[in-house]
Order: structure tokens, then C-alpha cells, then sequence
């Protein structure tokens, strides 16, 4: 499967890796799993690393993905994510994902390192408002 996921109960983090070319039935399905899991019984945090991911929906399958997401949320009560996507063009589309899916948690930022990832999110869980750096321009991604 192209999208696994690990649930750290003492952290409450799911740390989700995508390790290969991902399709929109992948994504929903990987959200299915994460709304079925027992183990969501109160806000969690996400860390999402698509850095080696060679594909992802596209932008107008977006939409269905957040759909998926907010079913989710409701159940798993989401906290913060943190979005790993160091290439140029995963980069963009996952900036594209932040603006859409930005309602389901209480901060969503898209980095272009792991370590940065993981001192933000560090960071949010601690105080909860550190801010996302400035978002780019998205009409040119």
C-alpha cells in the first residue's frame, strides 16, 4: 500500500508516510482507515510525509480528498498538521491541499524538510500559536 500510517498513542501523533505514486483511492482510502481506528479518542496531530511520493491527485480531486478529511476529523478530532514535501511540484499541490483542508485543523503548514516539520509541530502541540511561515502567491503554483 502507498500510504501507510502509525499511530502514536503516547505522542498522540499519526505519522503517515506515502512511499510511492499515490492515487485519489488511496488517499480516501488511507482517511477511511484513520476515521476506523480505535485508537482516536481525542485530538491527535498529523505528521504527513509525501516527499518521496512521485504522484498525487489532481488539483480538482483535491476537493474529495478534504471531503474525506473533514469525515475524519469529525471522529478523530484532528490537531495540527505538518505537511513534508520537499519537491518543487509535490510542494505546490500540498500548499494547494493546506488552503482546502485548513478548516479540519487547528494549524496545517506544507514544509520542505522533515526536521522543520517536526520543530513546528513540536512547537504548535507545546503552545499552539506559532504560525505558519507566509504562504506564496498560490495563482502561480
Amino acid at each position: 500500500m502507498p500510504v501507510t500510517y502509525t499511530v502514536d498513542v503516547e505522542e498522540r501523533i499519526i505519522r503517515t508516510t506515502c512511499s510511492s505514486p499515490v492515487t485519489l483511492p488511496d488517499v480516501l482510502e488511507h482517511f477511511r482507515a484513520l476515521r476506523e481506528n480505535p485508537e482516536f479518542s481525542g485530538k491527535l496531530d498529523v505528521l504527513l510525509n509525501v516527499d518521496a511520493v512521485d504522484a498525487l491527485p489532481e488539483r480538482v480531486q483535491l476537493g474529495a480528498v478534504v471531503t474525506e478529511l473533514g469525515a475524519s476529523a469529525k471522529k478523530a478530532e484532528f490537531g495540527a498538521c505538518a505537511i513534508v514535501a520537499s519537491r518543487d511540484a509535490m510542494f505546490g499541490m500540498m500548499r494547494i491541499f493546506e488552503v482546502f483542508a485548513s478548516q479540519y485543523f487547528r494549524a496545517i503548514c506544507v514544509f520542505r524538510g522533515l526536521a522543520e516539520a517536526e520543530q513546528w509541530l513540536q512547537q504548535q502541540r507545546k503552545t499552539g500559536e506559532l504560525r505558519p511561515p507566509e504562504s506564496p502567491d498560490l495563482s502561480e503554483v
